[in-house]
């Protein structure tokens, strides 16, 4: 397996804010026989190019995908110095305060013309796949310097990671045709300069799991599992929103381990999946739980030592008073928080000092240097069917604000989707 992508930051957080200061720049490459390489430049332009030569050295050829006969001809059309189409769009219509409503946003359709500008480093996409994730809500409140991303604009798409196929390219490392994921605009096409995007090479997997099990929430499994929580075979792992774009995996990889896996859910459906499809050693449904604790306490009689946290508020509560001597809490997200105005505290945190626990937030940016590795390890197992996966789709960018929104009210079941093409 190949992974060859220029990685040219100026810092991570370039992406998410504006006016980040230089930290230096890097080309970060994966040659042909796997190994990851780093070359630091003094300017981004040096380091774009070096990263361009290797690829260019060793970029793999790219497999033929079929097209629709109206994208034939747009295609031909662009060409010709390219051509107009319309392009849907899900803007933000002003700050979201509290629980988000569908209404909070508004389906658009612009005239959108498929060429770059001459002399454009960029590249024009066409959006396949989108994913509804949960960290998107700190983007739809008011701008913070607390927030973990930029605020969306007002008036303006959203954005999201997604999978898209390049109709046209000024950038040296992307050509027409090529399949990339990474960070786009909610809308049916997207002018995107990628500074951290993976282009995809291996298509005979569903493209739609590179916004999931191959995607961002993946590699989030697979980083705060192994990187962070540092398991061990045979100890007890406990999963909160376990059925989860996330959760599901995190769940999977621990027994993988060896380890003795309990997940919760908010739904007997949910439950059943984790037990009798995800392989989960126990699981509950925390709705139907008057004690937590007690919950907690009935699945894991000899206590809890690795907690994957996707929940906070009262379930952390809980699980401190359960954690073994010197446990870890990877902090992934906190999902009950998120639309309060007032967030809850945190009572037991003595347990912390008394039990040793090691508690570790974390953001999958710091870890897009072992993406390759997790390609490595999690492909084998989807071929082989090591890895259950469950996608909850919505077809068409219509039903993206519907899709977006039942995140917070737990109504997907897997890792939730939006269909805007499909190739």
């Amino acid at each position: 397996m190949q992974l060859c992508r220029a990685f040219v930051p100026v810092a991570y957080s370039f992406l998410f804010r504006t006016g980040a200061c230089c930290m230096g720049h890097m080309a970060l490459f994966v040659n042909g026989d796997g190994k990851l390489n780093t070359l630091f430049c003094a300017t981004r332009e040096a380091a774009i190019k070096a990263s361009s030569r290797v690829l260019q050295e060793s970029k793999p050829s790219t497999p033929r995908t079929k097209k629709s006969i109206s994208e034939k001809k747009t295609m031909s059309a662009e060409g010709n110095g390219g051509a107009m189409a319309t392009n849907k769009q899900v803007i933000l219509r002003d700050y979201v305060s509290g629980f988000p409503k569908e209404s909070d946003f508004e389906i658009t359709t612009t005239n959108f013309e498929l060429r770059l500008p001459e002399g454009s480093n960029s590249v024009l996409v066409k959006n396949l796949y989108l994913s509804c994730d949960p960290y998107m809500r700190s983007r739809m409140g008011k701008p913070s310097a607390f927030a973990l991303a930029q605020a969306f604009t007002p008036g303006k798409p959203i954005l999201g990671f997604g999978v898209s196929r390049v109709i046209e390219s000024g950038h040296p490392d992307y050509k027409q045709g090529d399949l990339l994921w990474g960070i786009v605009g909610w809308e049916e096409y997207s002018v995107v300069t990628p500074e951290m995007h993976f282009k995809i090479h291996d298509t005979d997997v569903p493209l739609s799991y590179y916004t999931g099990l191959l995607g961002m929430p993946g590699m989030t499994a697979y980083a705060g599992f192994h990187e962070v929580c540092s398991p061990k075979k045979g100890e007890t792992v406990y999963v909160s929103a376990a059925s989860g774009a996330v959760g599901q995996l995190v769940g999977q990889f621990a027994k993988m381990m060896g380890c003795y896996v309990v997940g919760s859910a908010g739904s007997t459906e949910k439950v059943d999946l984790l037990k009798n499809k995800f392989g989960f050693d126990d699981a509950f449904n925390y709705k139907d739980e008057g004690d937590l604790s007690a919950a907690l306490k009935r699945c894991f009689p000899k206590g809890i030592d690795i907690y994957f946290e996707n929940v906070g508020g009262k379930m952390l509560d809980a699980v401190l008073l359960n954690m073994n001597m010197h446990g870890r809490i990877a902090v992934c997200g906190m999902i009950s928080q998120y639309n309060l105005e007032d967030q809850e505290g945190v009572h037991n945190l003595t347990s912390i000092i008394y039990k040793r626990i090691r508690i570790q937030g974390f953001v999958v940016f710091d870890f897009f240097d072992k993406y390759s590795k997790f390609l490595e390890f999690v492909i084998p197992c989807i071929k082989e069917e090591k890895i259950a996966y469950v996608e909850d789709v919505a077809e068409g960018l219509e039903k993206g604000p519907e899709a977006l929104v039942g995140l917070f009210y737990g109504k997907n079941v897997g890792k939730q989707v939006v269909v805007v093409a499909r190739e």
